[in-house]
């Protein structure tokens, strides 16, 4: 045993298979998945090679794992908690919703640079828990918030919730996707000045002209 690994692993703070997972996230965070091998993680870790095939199928695992961790330390890591139904105004709970999601996406964005040509990590990626959103996801964190305002009587009752939700959601997938598929490309950008209240306005407003007077 080194004697990193055995200062990492002293008093039972992590079991091997954690230190490796979070060894494995040090490096995903700074660096992402591309070119990601398993002498890195292992140097990283402080430990042989092989020790990583005892705790998991194959790197792929191991890195899929890694980038779980990672997205739900980042969650954690945002100021403040999400909006709770009866709280403020609905507009400003769903600007605040917005802002948050676009800033977890952004911080999590280098971190999957690289993944898409790697169909096996995002298999095994998908087969976890949702890591965000309190193991639900962010639409689903969203859809029950609004379904709490319904019940409110905030929020009309024929309103869709769920719909809602894939819409806000789907603004941060736009503004961070292509720089997903196309790591050379520019950093994710800022939303336009505006452009959260905009979204929020126009969902709220909806685009029916008024009818006539």
């Amino acid at each position: 045993m080194s004697p990193r690994r055995a200062a990492a692993l002293r008093d039972g703070e992590q079991s091997l298979r954690e230190h490796l997972i979070a060894a494995a996230g040090r490096l995903v965070a700074a660096r992402g998945t591309a070119g990601l091998t398993v002498r890195d993680i292992a140097r990283a870790a402080g430990v042989a090679d092989g020790v990583l095939y005892n705790h998991f199928a194959d790197k792929e695992e191991l890195v899929a794992y890694a980038l779980h961790a990672h997205v739900r330390a980042a969650e954690a890591g945002l100021s403040g908690a999400p909006p709770a139904p009866g709280e403020e105004t609905v507009a400003a709970n769903l600007r605040a919703y917005l802002e948050r999601a676009l800033a977890l996406h952004s911080a999590i964005l280098p971190a999957f640079t690289g993944v898409v040509g790697q169909p096996k990590v995002l298999a095994r990626f998908a087969g976890l828990p949702n890591p965000m959103g309190g193991g639900h996801g962010l639409r689903v964190e969203l859809a029950d918030y609004l379904r709490g305002e319904q019940r409110l009587g905030r929020v009309r009752a024929e309103a869709r919730p769920d719909a809602v939700a894939v819409l806000l959601v789907g603004v941060c997938h736009d503004l961070v996707l292509g720089r997903l598929l196309d790591p050379s490309g520019p950093a994710v950008p800022e939303p336009a000045p505006g452009l959260v209240s905009d979204v929020v306005d126009t969902l709220l407003h909806g685009l029916a002209p008024p009818a006539p007077g």
